[in-house]
């Protein structure tokens, strides 16, 4: 279906002027100041703020940093009787006494009002296709009304950002917790099945307009953001650099980085890890890396040393975390971390010290990049195969692993670690000229390697590959490995250029959905919640200095084009000082990259696959640093 005019009716929304919005966004803070009635009959709102004594809910929010949201909604039969009401009710809460609503720098207002409403059966909704019954987090929202007492019960699309939530159940989850079922059970799944199986409650889907206010101005928002409406190189610039300083500005003393943070609740829990006390959180030696990486890659666009300087604190606690053996009786080093040496942990090492012994020209860690590169080698098969571990606690009683049974190396075997091994090799190979005899060996055993990953692992591991490819670290190894003459292989080239094409043919379009955002973001299958994803991102801009290399500038513009798209989809997930209205830490969160639209949290290389992508897109153009 061709969704060009639904997009162009919601773009020509999104280009209005909203200074009569601003005026009435202003009146309610006096309102909210002083206690006495607002007028609003006198607003041009029409096409803009619009009210339909039917079904428009009025909804005013207050946010301020280190407070939860303050919100109160109320339908009346006219916009100023609807606002009057709210207002009352909000200035009657105990709460309000912390916000301080005429400071327009310190507490910022939501306006949001119900324009579309229409009933659905609570079972029939999903996430799968575009149709009457699809559910679209921070698009949609849900009212549930009691047909025995009249009570309505509201899941606003802005809730999904105010709450950190992208998935319909949380939506549901948080509607029956509002109503009485929520004192039934305290089990979420039970009062997700009462809500579904009551006779009681009538659902509709719902649709708002929503607006912000940001110091004297109030702001359209979509998905809870401020729209990006097309691709700006000067946007890339710009959020690559914040983020940057986000990560710089979030080091500690040993040289790790803050590995994590949830804007919605202020504190360090990690998802994946959510029993860690605060004094034992999880971190991770490959992020790490990554980290550094953008520090150097920000060096590179600025010339400021403080990014370099970063970047060396980093490095430094990834020699702290380095062990030796032997290698043919030489000294190899690989990266053990969480009591696991992982191909892949010693495999960004290498990336990040040689990249900074290329920027800076300094030979201090030469030991360590040998070392590393001896250790990759050191856990290659025969057959070319890179073995994913060299110690796991859960296998062989924690010892190295010098020989593996078939089984063990296959269940221990990463998609992603071999790519990120032979991206340092292929660093390792054309830029370090200090060790002759062992660039030749990286040489050689590269060559198998590259041979065996390419033909033999889609053979070995089908099931491991998916319709939307991710071997991002592979697409830019082989870039690296293509400046030399011997390794430009049809085969390597194949490889990449056939995961750019699958990519773009497996990201939306302007006409291809029916939400503003959409474009450039990746799926799996047509129909997905899109996926705007740096690490994706990486590959697909490695294909385009590929193409490059090889003189093809039709393929480059066609996977140019595609990265612009991209990039333009991954805007939002930036926390612009407009977007972090419901952080409890605005000050804190500002300029960090987020895992997803709705989603409040930001791990070190949600940042780092982002920020890399952006920059080395920008160099597409500004040719700084490739």
């Amino acid at each position: 279906m061709d969704y060009t005019e639904v997009i162009e009716k919601e773009q020509k929304y999104y280009s209005q002027n909203f200074s009569e919005v601003n005026k009435l966004a202003l009146r309610v803070r006096l309102g909210l100041s002083t206690g006495k009635p607002i007028k609003c009959s006198d607003l041009d709102l029409a096409g803009k703020f619009d009210f339909d004594p039917e079904i428009s809910f009025v909804y005013v929010s207050l946010f301020q940093a280190g407070e939860k949201v303050l919100r109160y909604g109320s339908r009346r039969n006219t916009l100023e009787e609807t606002l009057n009401r709210v207002l009352v009710q909000i200035r009657k809460n105990p709460r309000f006494k912390d916000f301080d609503v005429s400071n327009n720098k310190e507490c910022r207002i939501g306006l949001e009002i119900v324009v579309e409403k229409r009933e659905v059966d609570i079972n029939k909704l999903h996430t799968q296709t575009f149709d009457e019954n699809r559910f679209e987090t921070g698009v949609d929202g849900i009212e549930a009304v009691n047909m025995q007492t009249g009570t309505t019960v509201f899941y606003l699309p802005t809730d999904a950002v105010i709450y950190s939530q992208m998935t319909l159940y949380q939506a549901l989850a948080t509607v029956a917790k509002k109503t009485p079922i929520g004192k039934m059970t305290d089990k979420i799944s039970k009062r997700v099945a009462i809500l579904k199986n009551s006779k009681d409650y009538k659902i509709f889907l719902v649709r708002t307009r929503a607006f912000i206010t940001h110091k004297d101005k109030t702001v359209p928002i979509y998905r809870g953001n401020i729209l990006y409406p097309e691709f700006s190189y000067e946007t890339l610039l710009d959020q690559f650099l914040r983020s940057s300083d986000w990560l710089l500005d979030n080091m500690y003393e040993d040289g790790r980085f803050l590995y994590y943070y949830d804007c919605a609740e202020d504190n360090f829990k990690d998802h994946e890890h959510p029993t860690r006390s605060e004094k034992h959180l999880y971190y991770n030696d490959l992020r790490h890396c990554g980290g550094a990486i953008s520090l150097m890659k920000a060096y590179l666009q600025t010339g400021e040393e403080k990014y370099l300087n970063g970047a060396k604190k980093a490095i430094g606690f990834t020699v702290a975390n380095s062990k030796p053996h032997d290698y043919n009786g030489e000294t190899a080093y690989f990266v053990y971390y969480n009591k696991k040496g992982k191909l892949g942990g010693t495999g960004l090492a290498l990336i990040m010290m040689m990249q900074y012994r290329i920027i800076t020209g300094d030979k201090g860690y030469d030991e360590y990049i040998k070392g590393y590169a001896r250790h990759l080698m050191s856990r290659m098969c025969e057959s070319g195969e890179f073995m994913g571990y060299y110690i796991n606690p859960n296998y062989q009683n924690g010892e190295p692993l010098i020989k593996m049974t078939d089984e063990e190396r296959k269940a221990t075997f990463s998609f992603y670690y071999p790519g990120e091994a032979l991206l340092g090799l292929g660093l390792f190979m054309n830029k370090f000229k200090d060790d002759e005899s062992l660039t030749a060996e990286v040489r050689e055993k590269s060559k198998k390697a590259l041979d065996w990953i390419v033909d033999e692992r889609p053979k070995m591991y089908a099931e491991m590959f998916t319709a939307l490819p991710s071997d991002a670290w592979l697409m830019q190894a082989i870039d690296e490995f293509f400046e030399d003459e011997e390794f430009r292989k049809e085969n390597y080239k194949n490889f990449v250029y056939g995961d750019a094409q699958a990519m773009m043919e497996r990201m939306y379009r302007k006409t291809d959905n029916p939400y503003l955002d959409y474009e450039g973001g990746f799926y799996y299958d047509y129909g997905d919640h899109y996926y705007p994803d740096g690490a994706r991102s990486e590959g697909l801009v490695s294909a385009v200095y590929l193409a490059r290399k090889l003189g093809d500038e039709d393929f480059a513009q066609k996977v140019l084009s595609a990265c612009k798209l991209a990039a333009k989809s991954q805007f939002s997930l930036f926390n612009n000082e407009i977007y972090t209205f419901s952080h409890r830490n605005p000050k804190k969160s500002e300029g960090a990259i987020r895992f997803k639209n709705t989603r409040q949290w930001v791990r070190v290389d949600s940042i780092q696959h982002v920020a890399c992508f952006f920059i080395r897109l920008y160099w597409t153009e500004h040719n700084i640093g490739e």
